[in-house]
C-alpha cells in the first residue's frame, strides 16, 4: 500500500507532505490502528550506555523536531526516538522553499535551520509521552546566536532536558546553521565539549541517574579530522558518537536538477560516506557506542551499518522512501544477525 500512498503524496509540496504525514500516523495511532496495519514491535533487547533498547533501530533526529508526535512514531517499532534538534529559543528556521525530493537518487535536500518551538515545549511534550522505548533529545544554538556564544545555547538545552531525556545528543554537524560545523575540530570542539560534559555529570550528580552524552559528527571529514573528533570525544569521555549527519556534497547527485538547492544531503547517496567515518571512528575509539545513520534503506543496509562498526542505527530518509515496514524489515534483519 505504501507505494501508492507514496505516489500521491509525492506529488504535493515536500513540507506539505511532511505535516500531512505526521498528522495522518497521529490519528491512526489514537485509534489504534499502527499496530493492526504493522504489527508488535521487534524485540530484541541491547544493554548500552547504560540504558535498555527495546531494539536496535531508532529514528534520527529531525524528522520529529518538537516531540509533537512521539507516541505515534514510537509505536511504528522502534526501539529508541530521537527528537529535536531543539535550540533554547523557538525560532522559524530558513525561508521556503527547504525540502527538496531527489526521486531518482532516494535523497533528500533540506535546509530547515533548526526550526522548532522551543526547548520549554519540547521539554513538557516528552514527559507526557506514553511510548516506552528509548527517548533522545538533540540539541543546537539559535541562529542568533555566535558561534563564539554557542556553549550558552548548548548549556541553556542541556539544564532544560536533562531530567526528560534518556540520552542527550550534541548537534555540532547541521550545513544549515553559519558556522557550525566549525565547532567540530581541534580546540573549539574542546571548548565546547568539555563545560558541556562537565556540566553533564553535575546534573547527573543531582538527579542520581546518569543521562549518556553524545556528539552528532558530520561526514564530510577527512581521515585526519575523524581522528582529531575521536581524539576530543575520547578527551572528553563522552557515552557516544551519532555518525553521521547529512552531506554538503553533491557528487553522487549531480546529474539530478536539483541538486544544487542549498542544504545538507540525505538518503542512500551518504550511505557509504557514513559508513567510512563510522569505520574510522571504531579504529580510534574500540569500545566506544556509535549510533549508524545516512543512507539506510533495507535490512541489508541496516546489518551492513552494524558491520561497519556501528552499535546501533538511525533511520530517516529511507522511513520516507520506504514506508513504515522498513523499521521491523530492519530491527528483523538485525536480530537474525546477532
Amino acid at each position: 500500500m505504501y507505494p501508492i500512498a507514496r505516489s500521491l503524496l509525492f506529488r504535493l509540496d515536500p513540507e506539505t507532505t511532511h505535516g500531512m504525514a505526521l498528522n495522518a500516523l497521529d490519528a491512526l495511532h489514537k485509534v489504534g490502528g499502527i499496530k493492526r496495519v504493522y504489527g508488535e514491535p521487534v524485540s530484541d533487547p541491547v544493554e548500552l550506555m547504560g540504558l535498555r533498547f527495546p531494539n536496535r533501530v531508532g529514528l534520527a533526529a529531525g524528522l520529529d523536531k518538537n516531540a509533537d508526535h512521539l507516541d505515534a512514531l514510537g509505536e511504528l517499532g522502534f526501539g529508541f526516538v530521537e527528537v529535536g534538534t531543539v535550540t533554547p529559543k523557538a525560532q522559524p528556521g530558513n525561508p521556503k522553499p527547504r525540502l527538496f525530493r531527489l526521486a531518482g537518487h532516494e535523497a533528500i535536500i533540506n535546509r530547515f535551520g533548526f526550526n522548532n518551538k522551543g526547548v520549554e515545549h519540547l521539554v513538557a511534550q516528552v514527559k507526557k509521552r506514553h511510548y516506552n522505548g528509548i527517548v533522545g533529545i538533540n540539541i543546537g544554538k539559535n541562529l542568533t546566536t555566535s558561534v563564539e556564544h554557542a556553549l550558552d545555547d548548548y548549556l541553556a538545552c542541556l539544564n532544560a532536558v536533562h531530567g526528560a531525556a534518556d540520552y542527550i545528543a550534541v548537534n555540532i554537524s547541521s550545513p544549515n546553521t553559519p558556522g557550525l560545523r566549525t565547532l567540530q575540530f581541534g580546540e573549539q570542539l574542546d571548548a565546547l565539549l568539555g563545560p558541556i560534559r562537565a556540566q553533564s555529570r553535575k546534573l547527573d550528580a543531582q538527579a542520581g541517574r546518569n543521562v549518556p552524552l553524545l556528539v552528532k559528527i558530520a561526514p564530510d571529514m577527512s581521515e585526519e579530522e575523524v581522528a582529531l573528533v575521536a581524539g576530543s570525544i575520547a578527551r572528553n569521555e563522552l557515552d557516544g558518537v551519532i555518525a553521521t549527519n547529512t552531506t554538503v556534497s553533491r557528487e553522487a547527485v549531480s546529474d539530478d536538477p536539483q541538486a544544487q538547492e542549498a542544504g545538507g544531503l540525505s538518503g542512500k547517496p551518504v550511505f557509504e560516506a557514513s559508513n567510512t567515518v563510522i569505520r574510522l571512528l571504531r579504529s580510534h575509539l574500540p569500545t566506544l557506542p556509535i549510533i549508524g545513520v545516512g543512507g539506510i534503506d533495507s535490512g541489508e543496509a541496516a546489518k551492513t551499518k552494524i558491520a561497519a562498526g556501528a552499535d546501533l542505527v538511525q533511520l530517516y530518509s529511507g522511513l520516507i522512501y520506504q514506508g513504515p515496514a522498513l523499521v521491523r524489515q530492519c530491527a528483523n534483519a538485525l536480530k537474525q544477525g546477532n
